[in-house]
């Protein structure tokens, strides 16, 4: 069993405006950032951050939700992928369609911000920055761009990690997800660049489902938003129908596969490398900030994954999205 396939079985972007006809028949755009995370929690504090607007999110169309807003004084678009690479594909697929159709450079980056297993010495709270992410363990690289890589090191320094983990807002009651704190690690969590990523695929080349309003991790909607998400009935529907998939179930309790010989990974996830797939199909630059949930030593010497990532998640998601609103700030 691998990362978040296993806790979306036990847990288990709003009506938007026809931007995409809009968008095919523009010869200019604002150029913006694609903000991109996997599950509820890992969104929620960066979507917090972004100025407040009235206007719907715009809807792909197959229905992926994607939020246009200005986020440290930047124009972006932000979106939860849901979990798994089928989804994360789908998802930046859909935002390219969406957004820059006819190749205008209307999506000027991609950014990834997220929680992942630990490899290679990083410690849980540990926000990593690899230079390039494989789905295929090492057969082949997605780099990751080097202004970027550039900009996050600049910032890096200036970032305030935090070392204490928050209660969370399992429910995305919109209660401050800061306001309980539980544990607190004895050193501070550090951003750590270079090394590799790897994205692996628990669910056998299918989706992973949502659930409307299923909280900070299973559900369909960033937790800001989903106070204000109308029930859509059908929604859930299709979201237990795809748990019941038997396809659902393939390899999501075998474990992730050794990285070849020579090779390390510092971080492990769901998404990222084919995110930036699509990031690289469309030469658009791309880089990833994962904080680590789960995988190393913790102060409750807990069992590893998923015990970890239940009580680390939050931590992890909150310092991902620090870096990420450092970055977007120092990003031109």
């Amino acid at each position: 069993m691998r990362r978040i396939s296993s806790i979306v079985l036990a847990g288990m972007v709003l009506v938007g405006l026809p931007f995409a006809a809009r968008a095919a028949t523009s010869t200019s755009c604002t150029p913006r950032l694609l903000v991109l995370s996997a599950f509820p929690a890992e969104l929620g504090k960066i979507l917090s951050a972004a100025d407040f607007e009235t206007t719907p999110p715009v809807k792909s169309d197959d229905g992926r939700e994607f939020y246009v807003r200005t986020l440290e004084g930047k124009p972006v678009i932000m979106a939860l992928t849901g979990i798994g690479p089928v989804n994360a594909r789908t998802t930046t697929q859909d935002a390219f369609a969406t957004f820059d159709p006819n190749g205008l450079g209307c999506i000027s980056g991609v950014v990834f911000s997220g929680v992942a297993g630990a490899g290679g010495g990083s410690r849980i709270g540990d926000v990593t920055v690899p230079d390039q992410w494989t789905q295929d363990n090492g057969t082949t690289w997605v780099p990751t761009n080097r202004r970027m890589r550039q900009t996050a090191k600049a910032v890096a320094p200036t970032v305030k990690l935090e070392q204490t983990t928050p209660l969370g807002d399992p429910a995305c009651a919109c209660v401050d997800p800061d306001a309980v704190q539980t544990v607190t690690f004895p050193y501070v969590p550090q951003v750590r660049l270079h090394g590799n990523g790897s994205t692996t695929d628990p669910f056998g080349g299918h989706a992973a489902p949502c659930l409307q309003h299923g909280g900070d991790l299973a559900g369909c909607e960033p937790c800001p938003a989903s106070l204000h998400a109308l029930p859509d009935p059908g929604r859930f529907v299709t979201g237990m129908e795809g748990i019941a998939d038997p396809g659902f179930f393939l390899g999501i309790f075998a474990p992730a596969p050794a990285p070849p010989s020579g090779v390390t990974y510092v971080a492990a996830d769901e998404e990222t490398a084919a995110a930036g797939q699509i990031a690289k199909d469309h030469a658009t630059p791309f880089i990833a900030f994962r904080a680590i949930s789960d995988g190393t030593a913790d102060p409750l010497m807990l069992p590893g994954f998923p015990a970890q990532f239940f009580v680390y998640k939050q931590l992890a998601a909150d310092n991902a999205a620090a870096m990420t609103l450092a970055f977007v700030r120092a990003w031109t």
